[in-house]
């Protein structure tokens, strides 16, 4: 997928971040991680529909859904003290939002190491982006396949 191909709304992020300097990037990462939507409040009390993302250093946890029109939805929790998690996390609600099942399978799997970060945080962190983007590709796919 070239960068023309890459949805609007991940792309933007991509070119905002790379118009900044490292540390300029950390910081913007932080105010990602503070956009991170709470859950609605009919999933605050069912962290049984939640897949934990191992990868991650922190706890996240993700669930996804796929309306009738075919639209995915991204719910993602990760902890306040995990600010870079949370960022991440936030980068990944924030840029699928509003996509087809179809735009978001064809993500690519390294949009994390695309966004200007990898000398800023831990390859083990950028692993755990991907992760993020992996699981919910796979709850996608499942949720297409039982539709």
């Amino acid at each position: 997928m070239s960068e023309i191909d890459l949805p609007e709304q991940l792309r933007e992020i991509r070119e905002e971040f790379l118009a900044l300097d490292q540390n300029e990037r950390l910081q913007l990462l932080l105010e990602f991680a503070n956009e991170l939507p709470e859950l609605p409040e009919r999933y605050r009390d069912h962290p049984d529909l939640f897949e934990r993302v191992a990868e991650c250093q922190s706890p996240v946890y993700l669930f996804v859904e796929v309306d009738e029109a075919d639209v995915v939805h991204l719910f993602v929790t990760a902890p306040r003290e995990a600010p870079t998690t949370r960022g991440f996390a936030s980068i990944l609600v924030q840029g699928l939002a509003g996509l087809t099942s179809a735009e978001v399978l064809a993500v690519p799997d390294d949009y994390p190491q695309t966004i200007g970060l990898t000398r800023a945080v831990s390859p083990l962190r950028l692993r755990g982006m991907a992760a993020l983007i992996g699981r919910t590709k796979h709850q996608v796919q499942l949720k297409r396949t039982a539709a």
